[in-house]
C-alpha cells in the first residue's frame, strides 16, 4: 500500500444517488460504503484537494438513474460542493465522453481514489479507464459496493462475493486496492506536485 498521497489527488465519487437505493438492485454489501465515502470528502474538503462527482444519467427508461426521477438526485451527504468538478455520464464508464480526462489533465492530477457504486458495473468500468490512462489509481474498498448477480447458468452469487471477485480483478494492474483508512493515514502525508 502506498503510504503517500499527492497533494493534488483527486477523490471520484461514481453514482451515489438515491437511486442505489431502489428495491431493483436487490441485496447489497457495504452498507456503510456512503458513511465512508463521506468522510473522506470531508477530509478532501478540508485539505482543497479536487473532487469529481460522477452522475449517471441513463437513458433506459424503467431505470431508477433516469433524469427527471427523485433517484437521480445525488445523496445528500455526498452532493456536490462549490468548485468541485460535476461530471455525467450516460454509460458505465466515467471517462467515456465526459471530459473528465481533460478536467484532471488540466489541474495537474495524476492519481486518483476512487468511491462509489456498483464496483462490479460503473466502478470497475471507471477504474479500468483510469490505470490504462497512466493514473495511479486507488481503489476504496470499503467505500464500494456491489449486490447479488446472478450468473447465465442461474447461479446467486452474494454481493460479498462478486466484491471480493472484482476487487481481485482490479487490484495491481488497475488499482491499489486500499482501505478508507489507509487513505486518510496516506492524506495526512501530502506529497507536494
Amino acid at each position: 500500500m502506498p503510504n503517500k498521497l499527492a497533494s493534488n489527488a483527486a477523490l471520484v465519487i461514481i453514482d451515489f444517488q438515491k437511486a442505489i437505493d431502489d428495491p431493483k438492485w436487490g441485496r447489497r454489501n457495504n452498507p456503510e460504503a456512503e458513511a465512508r465515502t463521506a468522510e473522506l470528502l470531508g477530509v478532501w474538503r478540508a485539505t482543497g484537494r479536487p473532487v469529481v462527482h460522477v452522475q449517471h444519467l441513463s437513458r433506459e427508461a424503467d431505470s431508477p438513474y433516469r433524469p427527471g426521477q427523485p433517484g437521480c438526485d445525488f445523496k445528500e451527504a455526498l452532493r456536490p460542493g462549490a468548485g468541485e468538478i460535476l461530471v455525467q455520464k450516460q454509460t458505465n464508464n466515467a471517462f467515456l465522453d465526459t471530459g473528465l480526462e481533460a478536467s484532471l489533465r488540466d489541474r495537474g492530477v495524476d492519481a486518483v481514489v476512487v468511491t462509489g457504486v456498483l464496483l462490479h458495473n460503473s466502478v470497475d468500468a471507471t477504474v479500468r479507464m483510469a490505470g490504462n490512462l497512466g493514473f495511479e489509481t486507488w481503489l476504496v474498498e470499503d467505500a464500494t459496493a456491489s449486490v447479488d448477480v446472478v450468473d447465465l447458468s442461474g447461479r446467486r452469487w452474494p454481493a460479498e462475493d462478486v466484491h471480493a471477485l472484482s476487487l481481485a480483478l482490479l487490484s495491481g494492474e488497475y488499482a491499489e486496492v486500499v482501505s478508507t483508512q489507509d487513505v486518510l493515514q496516506a492524506a495526512r502525508t501530502l506529497v507536494v506536485q
